[in-house]
Parts: structure tokens; sequence; C-alpha cells
């Protein structure tokens, strides 16, 4: 108990690092870990007008003790917006989805498991679902990331996949999208080695390109085990068509967290076998 107060009178002196406190501190070892990935959705372009971030940080996003970020260096530290700015590099990014995830994890009733939550941003802005294939650098990247948030105990307890716009632009990219998605979810779990890992993933609400469509029926029509969808449709978009608000980044969030929690609700009343339904996606 002494050692606890004397750092954190140190920390509050500037003398020791976040992390360092964080670290030592009651409940911080056992992290639920959210890892968010995909492309500029995710990594958050709320509130980002002609490449300037206007700053503006909704109470639904404000930062919280018990919310960790895993930085670019791989230690924890205090979660605050935006998530992504030193992993999605030379790019300016905003608000995402990822703080009002976390928040709205932990103000919900329905699971009081729910302590401290650690968020392990991947995304990268402007990507095709060909650049995360098993290998490449993103991929690499995820897992490495993923792998690395567990060192000092924690669960990953969900991937969050916002992607496919770039996929828009050509025909046979939309048209494999789908096939792809698959490859990739058995590809993380495996690596991950948590084959039965929630996957939640957010079916598009803009894209680059005409096949929108395309793209959205393949991620809305995907039928594997505890991989769910959400559906951006229909959310505001900045004044490039392209990216959500930061209003619809919040509503994102808490869309992400209702469907996470219904669905582990529903399958701590009625545990998973292998007689259980496939389909298991849950629109909000």
């Amino acid at each position: 108990m002494l050692y606890f107060w004397s750092l954190l009178l140190l920390a509050y002196a500037g003398l020791v690092k976040p992390a360092q406190f964080l670290h030592r501190s009651d409940g911080f070892q056992d992290k639920n870990i959210f890892v968010l990935a995909g492309q500029s959705n995710m990594a958050g372009r709320g509130g980002v007008i002609v490449d300037k971030w206007d700053g503006i940080i909704p109470p639904e996003c404000q930062p919280n003790s018990s919310i960790l970020r895993l930085n670019s260096g791989l230690e924890w530290e205090e979660a605050r917006e935006p998530l992504h700015f030193d992993i999605d590099l030379n790019k300016t990014v905003g608000v995402g989805p990822g703080m009002a995830f976390a928040n709205a994890i932990r103000d919900n009733k329905m699971n009081s498991s729910i302590g401290v939550v650690g968020l392990v941003p991947c995304a990268i802005g402007g990507t095709k679902i060909s650049e995360w294939a098993q290998g490449t650098h993103l991929y690499n990247e995820f897992v490495r990331r993923s792998k690395a948030s567990l060192k000092e105990g924690g669960t990953i307890r969900a991937i969050l996949w916002y992607q496919g716009e770039s996929d828009t632009v050509i025909r046979e990219d939309a048209d494999r999208y789908g096939e792809n998605l698959k490859k990739l979810i058995g590809n993380m779990r495996d690596d991950l080695q948590l084959p039965m890992l929630p996957f939640i993933q957010v079916a598009l609400a803009s894209g680059q390109g005409p096949f929108v469509e395309v793209v959205r029926k393949a991620q809305l029509e995907l039928d594997l085990p505890n991989v769910w969808c959400v559906d951006a449709d229909g959310l505001p978009l900045e004044s490039d068509s392209l990216h959500l608000t930061t209003q619809a980044q919040v509503r994102l969030g808490q869309m992400l967290a209702e469907s996470f929690f219904m669905k582990t609700v529903q399958q701590q009343s009625r545990p998973i076998s292998n007689d259980a339904p496939k389909r298991t996606h849950y629109l909000l």
C-alpha cells in the first residue's frame, strides 16, 4: 500500500510515466481488450474538415482512468481522442467510435463484469481488404499489437472492424469482398489462437466508388459463428460524403457496444455449441 501511494505522489510530480503507475494499480492487469481495425472511419475522421480536426470531444468520448490505449510503443496509457493519432500516420485523425464504445461498455448495466477497458488501435485509412491479408504489413502489425496487449494481463474480448470503402471502386474488389473478409477472420482467429473470438463488423455508410451496395451485401450476409454486424447506413456524413461526423461516430460506438452486450449476454444464458445456429450477425 505504501508503494502504491508513493507511486501516486511521483505520478503527480511528473517523475514517473502514467503507464508505469497504471500498471501497478489494482485491477489494471485484468483488462477487457478490444482491437480496433479497418480503415479511416475506424481510425476516426469525425470533426476533420479539409485536413484539420476541430478538436471537439463530445461527452460520450471523454477520457476515463479505467479506459486505456495501447500506444505505438506498445505501452498502456490513459486513452484520449484521437485514439489513432500515432497509428494512422501522415493523416489528420479525429473522433472515431472507440472512445464512445469504451464508455458505453463501462456504463452498460447489462454486465457488471466490465472493469478496465483496453483499446488497441490498428486502423489505417485508405486501405483495401487485400492489404490486410495474412502476411501483409498491416496484418502483421495487427497480430503484433494484439499479442502485445496481453503481456501484462487481460483478455481480448472482440475485434471491432470497419473497412470496405476502398473496395467499392473496382467491381472485382467488391465481388471478392465477402470471400476475403471470411478468410481474414479465420486467419486472425487462428493467429491469435482464439477460434471463437467475437468479430463485430460495420456495414458501410459510404464508399469511394460505385459498388457500395455490393460490399454492403457481402457484409450483411456474412454467415460465420460469433460474427456480428451493425449497419452504419444512414448515419450522418461529413461534407466529403465519405467519413462519419463526430456525432455519427458516437452513435456507432454505442451501437457496437449494444451489439457486444446483446450477444455476450445471449451466450452466457445459452452457451455456443456445434449445434447452435451459424447465423449470428446482429443488425441495429
